[in-house]
This record gives structure tokens, C-alpha cells and sequence, in this order.
């Protein structure tokens, strides 16, 4: 097995590997872009459920979580799963400027002292789900703070504590 056949996704507080995943987003994107979630939710545990093993007491928690990822894969709107911490998002492809953000974000993250999950979203589609059309863009507990540029760094420093208190 090669490691692009596992993709990693986030389910609660964890990331979990899931073999072939977007292989079956591939096959049924035509098919099912336009069902509802929960039939989306289902075809999808029950296919990933062939190479992978998914406990039957989560089946439910893992639907929501391939629903959501898929609906990223197509570029639709979604709805992600609320982290418990502060989740912080860095959207753009890996330009200087969205790199920049990245590297900004983590030496802001240790000078403060602050706990973060910190993901750097770079592919395209993931990205217009979030409606977000200029990058950089960051997002913050799941609400966009800027777009288009890289904030200066007490500007970031602020809404972290905002965030930070409001958790």
C-alpha cells in the first residue's frame, strides 16, 4: 500500500487514517453530490467499511465526519464537527504569503503559550467550501478573521485571546 491511499481525516479530537477515501469520493461524487446527508453519511460507512475497520458504536460519528469531507472533496458547503480547543485553519495553497501566515501563526501560538490544533488547508476545493475566495485566508474556532492577507501579528495576538476566552 502507498501512502497516498491514506488519507488522514479528523474525527473529534483525533486524526485517523481511512484506506482509499478518495477513491470512493471519486466514484460517487456524480451520484451522490446532490443526496442528503444522511444517505451520503451511510453509503459512505459502508463503503469505506470493505478496507477499513469501523466500530459499530461510531458508525454514526464516523458518517458525519466522511459526510463532511466529502462535502469539502465536491466543494460544497459544510458543517464541520466543534473541536473541544481552539482550531485554527490557514487556508492557501502554499504561496509566500500563505506560508507566511503559517509560520507567523505558530511563533504567535508558542510566544503566547497558547494549545492549538493549527492546519494549513491547501487544497482548492477544501478551501471554497469554506467560501472563502482570496487567500490567505484564517480562520479561527471555525470563523473567518481575514482574507486576502497576512494580519499583523498583534492584530492575530488579539483575536487568539479573544477566541481563547470565549472557549
Amino acid at each position: 500500500m502507498t501512502k497516498s491511499e491514506v488519507t488522514q481525516i479528523k474525527i473529534g479530537s483525533h486524526k485517523i487514517g481511512f484506506i482509499g477515501l478518495k477513491t470512493v469520493f471519486d466514484e460517487m461524487a456524480a451520484l451522490f453530490e446532490n443526496k442528503s446527508d444522511d444517505i451520503v453519511s451511510e453509503e459512505l460507512v459502508q463503503r469505506l467499511s470493505i478496507n477499513n475497520y469501523i466500530p459499530e458504536k461510531v458508525k454514526d460519528k464516523y458518517g458525519r465526519a466522511f459526510t463532511c469531507e466529502f462535502r469539502k472533496f465536491l466543494g460544497q458547503p459544510f458543517q464541520e464537527e466543534k473541536s473541544e480547543g481552539m482550531e485554527i485553519k490557514i487556508l492557501g495553497a502554499g504561496c509566500p504569503q500563505c506560508d507566511r501566515l503559517e509560520k507567523d501563526m505558530m511563533d504567535i501560538l508558542t510566544e503566547i503559550n497558547l494549545s492549538a490544533d493549527l492546519e494549513h488547508v491547501r487544497d482548492l476545493k477544501e478551501i471554497a467550501g469554506y467560501g472563502v475566495m482570496g487567500t490567505p485566508a484564517l480562520i479561527i474556532n471555525g470563523k473567518v478573521m481575514c482574507k486576502g492577507k497576512v494580519p499583523r501579528k498583534n492584530k492575530i495576538i488579539k483575536w487568539l485571546e479573544q477566541a481563547r476566552d470565549a472557549l
